[in-house]
């Protein structure tokens, strides 16, 4: 890391703390200028490529309140402080859809929102899917749905699916599939 672009933190304050993340400002100096940082302090996540032998993509469709919209996303969720994130894609995938998948592997791993969010977001690929039922949490109403990967990708083209973690996903899974 380049010593010059590092800023000092002089003074942190908790401003918010909830279940699933902490808001805070640091003071911070930057480039030699004093400065606040309005830091979400989040945990990591998962989110799951699962693609059935006919090709199909499994998704998930839920009301998200940030956005007052319902949107159509790969399944994802909260690791738990200390959580292997592998364990917990299996654990979401079986919450979410009722899946299980006998092949894992990491498509990428990233931060979404590094301006501001410290999260750091897992993406996987899951295939040869065993179909289960699912276990949602009590407050969470999940519609399982079935799409073929290229229709998937030609909608985020269109705007239609407009998740980040969904369309890096998707992007990703069609990328490996024209290898």
């Amino acid at each position: 890391m380049d010593r010059d672009m590092k800023e000092i933190v002089t003074a942190s304050k908790t401003i918010y703390q909830g279940k699933i993340l902490t808001l805070r400002v640091d003071r911070v100096i930057a480039n030699g200028h004093e400065t606040n940082r309005e830091i979400v302090d989040k945990g990591g996540a998962v989110a799951i490529v699962a693609l059935k032998e006919d090709g199909k993509v499994v998704m998930v469709r839920q009301w998200r309140i940030a956005v007052e919209e319902a949107l159509l996303e790969i399944p994802a969720g909260l690791m738990e402080p200390g959580e292997d994130p592998l364990a917990c894609a299996k654990r979401e995938l079986e919450e979410e859809t009722g899946y299980q998948a006998e092949s894992w592997s990491l498509m990428a791993q990233f931060y979404p929102s590094a301006g501001f969010c410290n999260e750091y977001v897992y993406i996987y690929l899951a295939r040869f899917l065993t179909p289960g039922e699912t276990h949602p949490d009590e407050t969470e109403n999940i519609q399982v749905l079935e799409y073929d990967l290229d229709q998937l990708f030609a909608m985020i083209e269109t705007g239609e699916i407009h998740d980040g973690k969904t369309v890096a996903g998707i992007s990703l899974a069609k990328n490996r599939k024209g290898k």
